[in-house]
């Protein structure tokens, strides 16, 4: 299970973390969102060992999502020791879904 970052925690558990990071921005109203939410939570379980995973409710946390550049979810951001790395729009979510995002991560722990 992942656990769910606030804009309280956000900056500081992103800029103190160690290794890949990827947080889904995402919201219960997305309908996009809560259909990828369960493979993102298994991708979470089996990549356990090359990244930590992170969601963030964008609902009432606008500006900390347009802080971070997101413009649209659902959105996967990549850190890498707390520095932003890459980046997957909800365009290339809704084409290519999990395999985009499974791509991005062996493309991050090379």
């Amino acid at each position: 299970m992942m656990e769910h970052l606030t804009k309280e925690n956000f900056e500081e558990t992103i800029s103190n973390s160690k290794g890949l990071v990827m947080v889904d921005f995402f919201s219960p109203k997305c309908v996009p969102c809560m259909a990828l939410m369960p493979d993102v939570e298994k991708l979470s379980d089996e990549k356990s060992d090359v990244a930590t995973f992170y969601a963030f409710d964008t609902t009432g946390n606008m500006r900390m999502a347009m802080k971070q550049k997101v413009m649209g979810i659902p959105a996967y951001l990549f850190y890498k020791d707390g520095e932003k790395v890459a980046s997957l729009g909800k365009d290339i979510l809704e084409e290519k879904g999990m395999a985009a995002v499974t791509a991005k991560l062996d493309e991050l722990t090379v």
